[in-house]
């Protein structure tokens, strides 16, 4: 049953004049209506993008646009605004059809990705730009503690790789330990091996968020070893 979409408009901070903009921008297009939230989420992703840009611009003083463009495709994303929309639970809103419904709909990045783009680019036409910069970006300094060069955007499987090659003169392997769950809540658990040696594993929702997570802990191990 979707809840009430008084309680959403609460935790964003903002009240709709016009009712059926939010629901349409909550309807995905299983929900078989005459209009469906693409439109909008076309219209949000441009939105975002001019936000949260402009936010690191500012932010950023003294960062070049190669850094600035990095940090931006590290917020701007599907794992971003899935990040962003659970924090809001904005899975229990979602217009959808019962099969969606029953195949994990409100759990999709994707989905959830979506609608929170959505959402915000019917916010843009409601309110404007300064509207969505003000909750957007709210959102995202409470679920990124530590917003710098470093959290935001740190390539862990390069900084493994230069140490690997620089240690041991050759790069390290990532091996697929095991992959578990549904097609929509899939989880990867990978190792990194080097020189025929195990030294992390880590567990993402993707084989790359798992790789990035194994090399991280493998570089924390490699730094802390005695040369």
């Amino acid at each position: 049953m979707i809840k009430d979409l008084e309680s959403l408009q609460k935790t964003l901070g903002y009240e709709f004049q016009d009712k059926k903009l939010l629901i349409e921008a909550l309807t995905h297009k299983s929900y078989k209506q005459p209009y469906d939230n693409e439109r909008l989420e076309f219209l949000g992703d441009a939105v975002l993008d001019l936000v949260v840009g402009e936010y690191l611009f500012r932010k950023f003083r003294k960062s070049d646009e190669g850094k600035l463009s990095k940090i931006r495709a590290s917020l701007v994303n599907e794992d971003g605004f899935d990040k962003l929309a659970r924090s809001i639970h904005l899975g229990d809103y979602i217009y959808l059809s019962n099969a969606e419904e029953n195949n994990g709909g409100r759990e999709k990045p994707s989905l959830l990705s979506n609608a929170f783009e959505a959402v915000m680019g019917a916010i843009y036409l409601e309110a404007g730009l300064k509207k969505v910069e003000e909750i957007a970006i709210d959102l995202i300094e409470k679920n990124h503690a530590d917003i710098s060069l470093d959290s935001l955007f740190r390539d862990f499987k390069t900084t493994l790789q230069e140490l690997t090659q620089a240690r041991f003169g050759i790069t390290p392997e990532y091996k697929v330990i095991s992959s578990r769950g549904p097609d929509h809540k899939k989880e990867f658990e990978l190792a990194v091996v080097i020189e025929d040696k195990e030294y992390a594993r880590a567990i993402g929702k993707s084989k790359k968020i798992a790789q990035q997570e194994a090399a991280k802990l493998a570089v924390e191990m490699l730094k802390n070893m005695k040369k």
